[in-house]
Order: C-alpha cells, then sequence, then structure tokens
C-alpha cells in the first residue's frame, strides 16, 4: 500500500483519532492537510510531521461551515495540486437528556458530525473526479450508530446517519471511480492508555482496549488504491464488543 506523494486531508486532525491517522499517513509518505478547529494543537501535529521529514500543513477549519470547506479543498489542491483521500473525522459528543436538548444543541451537533460529512465529501470529491485513479473518502461513524446508552440522542443520529450517508455516497461517486467507506470504532483510548484497568481490556474479545493507530490502520486498508474493489461498507473496529452477549448473573 504505497501512498507517497498522496494528498490526504484529515478533519479533526489536532488530537485523538485524527492526529493517529495523520501521523500515520505521514509516515507512509503522504502529504497531509490537517483540518481542526483548535489551532493551536492542529499546528502543533503539522510541526511534529514536518520535523520528522513528512510534509504537512494546517488548515484552521469549522466544520459546520460550508466557507470553510470549501476553503480548505481549495488550499489543499492549490498547495499540492491534487486531493486523493479525505477522511471525514471531525465530530463531537451530544449525552444529555432529550428533555433537556436544545434545538441549538441538537442543531449543532448534527452540522458538526453529519451535515460536514456530506459538505467535505461533496467539496473534495469535486476535485477527485479530476483524477485519473479517483479518490478514496472515510467517514467516521460509530458501534454507536447501532447501539446505545440514554441520553445519546443525538450522537447516536449522526453517527447513523453517516452509516446512511456513506452507502448512499459510494453510489453516487462510483462514476468517478471514488470509493466511500465508513469506519465505526469502539473503545478508542486516546488519553492515558497506561491508566486503564484490565476489566477494561479483558471486556473486549481483542482482549485490549483500542489505540487510534487501529484506526489510522483501517484507513489506510479502505483508501489503497489496491482496495478499489470495496466500497460502501461499514468496518466495524471494536475489539468483539458488538459481537459479544452479555448477560447479567
Amino acid at each position: 500500500m504505497d501512498f507517497s506523494n498522496k494528498t490526504v486531508i484529515v478533519t479533526g486532525a489536532g488530537n485523538g483519532i485524527g492526529k493517529g491517522i495523520a501521523l500515520l499517513y505521514a509516515e507512509k509518505g503522504a502529504n497531509i492537510v490537517l483540518a481542526d478547529m483548535d489551532e493551536k494543537a492542529g499546528s502543533q501535529t503539522a510541526r511534529e510531521i514536518n520535523e520528522q521529514g513528512g510534509e504537512a500543513l494546517f488548515v484552521k477549519t469549522d466544520v459546520r461551515l460550508e466557507s470553510d470547506i470549501v476553503r480548505l479543498m481549495e488550499t489543499a489542491h492549490q498547495t499540492y495540486g491534487q486531493i486523493d483521500i479525505l477522511i471525514n473525522n471531525a465530530g463531537k459528543g451530544l449525552f444529555k437528556s432529550p428533555f433537556d436538548v436544545s434545538v441549538e444543541e441538537w442543531e449543532d451537533v448534527i452540522n458538526t458530525n453529519l451535515r460536514s460529512v456530506f459538505l467535505g465529501s461533496r467539496e473534495a470529491a469535486k476535485y477527485m473526479r479530476q483524477n485519473k485513479e479517483g479518490g478514496s473518502i472515510v467517514n467516521m461513524a460509530s458501534t454507536r450508530a447501532i447501539m446505545s446508552e440514554p441520553n445519546s440522542e443525538g450522537y447516536a443520529a449522526t453517527k447513523g446517519g453517516i452509516l446512511a450517508i456513506t452507502h448512499a455516497l459510494a453510489a453516487s461517486l462510483s462514476e468517478y471511480r471514488i470509493t466511500v467507506n465508513a469506519i465505526s470504532p469502539g473503545w478508542i483510548e486516546t488519553g492515558d492508555y497506561s491508566a486503564l484497568s484490565k476489566v477494561d481490556h479483558e471486556q473486549h474479545f481483542s482482549k485490549r482496549v483500542g489505540m487510534p493507530d487501529d484506526i489510522a490502520r483501517a484507513c489506510l486498508y479502505l483508501t489503497a488504491n489496491e482496495n478499489n474493489f470495496v466500497t460502501g461498507i461499514n468496518l466495524v473496529v471494536d475489539g468483539g464488543m458488538t459481537r459479544k452477549m452479555i448477560y447479567e448473573e
């Protein structure tokens, strides 16, 4: 899987899963365009990549704004000449009683998590369709798209919507040789991994909690030219948790 000179855009790339994705693509030789609202974190990640001999550019982006997304794609194309891969990773949580969620809060999470996927994919695809080999889009969903805890309606709705828009976009963009897939992470620890308990790890079939690199490697698989037969899918990366039967004693 060769990503040399490929241009990869990662939203929400300043921290956590997005940062892990950006770092791995950079390691594989890609040009990285990092988008995030957190200017300090995004700039630091770009600096880290460049100091390690990679090629990275940070563009401050509010994915809720169409104008910001249009500018992000224009900047990436002007800087590197093409757009090959888009990872729609930016997102936020909304965990609050449905009786207390305001319309403004609801619209904020919808626009951040779901509308941004449509806008980002649309704008990136305008450039990808010019490529001889097309392009690849990966949308970050969640196992919460198919299972829930209380008070998670907004987050669940956006992640379920991401699964649906993924196969719809896969159909619409197939004419232009653009693959579109989703990844549904389970528990991916982005904080202090060493602080996790044995119980945390043992509840997974994999016997460990996930790490950002687990999702980054899944992105590599879904965006490699060799795997362009894979499109429209939801790849669950959760250590087996959504396949585990749980009974109370």
